[in-house]
């Protein structure tokens, strides 16, 4: 399967997909679609990547990705298998003018907001709830759940998972080139990357790459990197308290604890000792 465009499969005359992945992990490969998505996390953790930004996410989050915002979710394998319900529609749906019926003004916040994807932060089992329901209500029932779930989302507090806004899709070659990187990094970050080593593997020069990569992430590429081993610092401190920070600074892909500390409170706006010890609060 080409990794751009992905098509979201849908049986004729349905307007409103309800997809229930449950596999040792999601599908991991960067893909962007037009159909916005609504994604309850019901078992599983690892890393999503959406548009330029990384986040940890685990079960019990829920997301709101735009339609054309590039993402994977990344899943860690475990005994257990991942489990995600999600809800795919584009804002024409319903026919091109649904969603500007006066009717509808409420909604607007949620359809802003969706534009760089956002994740749940209020009503977080309220809005997993309707979600689940959703997959074994008939047509009728569905719909009329799907618009409450709408304006729930309107109104709760959220998250901004991306700071970029993608005005197209990509290319297959942009997407396939755009996914060996990404690929590259999430199985070497731990280790030191050079620009000529990544440059190589993109099979570019290292101006040429560094043009290719902010254009479409917008930030460098040692941006996203950093951003990535903190992102994974974060995972390790939630999920195993017991370490230390110089450990956990090593085992994320710094050299230098004073680097990891000067980073991780610029992207957090806490030290790294901090953050440990809010979670055991």
């Amino acid at each position: 399967m080409k990794v751009y465009p992905f098509k979201i499969p849908k049986p004729v005359d349905e307007h409103l997909i309800v997809q229930i992945d449950k596999e040792p992990i999601f599908y991991n490969r960067l893909h962007q679609h037009e159909e916005i998505q609504i994604s309850h996390i019901i078992n599983g953790n690892g890393k999503l990547l959406v548009g330029d930004s990384v986040h940890q996410f685990s079960a019990g989050d829920t997301y709101v990705i735009g339609s054309n915002l590039p993402h994977i979710f990344k899943s860690i394998p475990q005994e257990k298998d991942a489990h995600m319900v999600t809800v795919f529609f584009t804002a024409k749906s319903f026919g091109s003018d649904f969603f500007m019926l006066p009717y509808f003004k409420d909604l607007k916040q949620f359809f802003l907001n969706a534009t760089t994807g956002f994740k749940v932060i209020t009503n977080k089992e309220i809005i997993a709830q309707q979600l689940i329901e959703l997959q074994s209500q008939n047509r009728l029932k569905r719909f009329i759940s799907f618009l409450e779930l709408l304006e729930n989302l309107s109104q709760i507090s959220t998250e901004p998972l991306s700071s970029f806004i993608y005005s197209k899709t990509l290319s297959v070659n942009e997407g396939e080139r755009l996914q060996e990187i990404f690929d590259f990094v999430l199985k070497n970050f731990q280790q030191s990357i050079s620009l000529d080593e990544i440059s190589k593997m993109a099979f570019m020069t290292p101006n040429a790459f560094c043009k290719f990569f902010k254009q479409r992430t917008n930030k460098t590429f040692f941006q996203f990197l950093i951003e990535l081993r903190i992102e994974h610092a974060c995972q390790l401190l939630s999920s195993k308290k017991e370490l230390n920070i110089n450990l956990v600074s090593d085992m994320s892909g710094f050299n230098s604890i004073s680097n990891f500390n000067k980073k991780f409170k610029k992207l957090k706006g806490i030290t790294p000792t901090q953050y440990q010890q809010s979670l055991l609060q």
